[in-house]
């Protein structure tokens, strides 16, 4: 695993996406949700929307456009218009650091 800093522990609010931009091809949403963290590609699979502009609820976060829903844990598509899932990441804290691991996804562990 290869994990980078992207965030300090202060910048995230609870249930208030916080978009990262990694590389020219990719954004994260960051997401504290009870207590835990998420890494999940802040694009929406159906319209290429961000959506760390999205509500987080029930361990889910919504597009704000067309109302999908994807699985924060995992990235699985809950509800239509969306059909392809997103990518998520491996996240851990390191002192004060967020730190993501974007070489590996959930089909990788």
């Amino acid at each position: 695993m290869s994990f980078v800093t992207v965030a300090e522990v202060a910048d995230l609010e609870d249930d208030m996406p916080l978009s990262i931009e990694i590389d020219d091809d990719l954004s994260v949403a960051i997401v504290r949700h009870n207590g835990r963290l998420f890494a999940i590609e802040d694009e929406c699979s159906h319209g290429n929307v961000p959506l760390s502009e999205g509500e987080v609820e029930d361990g889910t976060i919504e597009c704000y456009l067309h109302g999908s829903r994807f699985d924060l844990a995992t990235g699985r598509v809950l509800n239509l218009p969306a059909t392809e899932p997103v990518r998520v990441f491996p996240v851990r804290v390191e002192g004060d650091s967020i730190q993501v691991d974007t070489a590996t996804t959930t089909t990788d562990f």
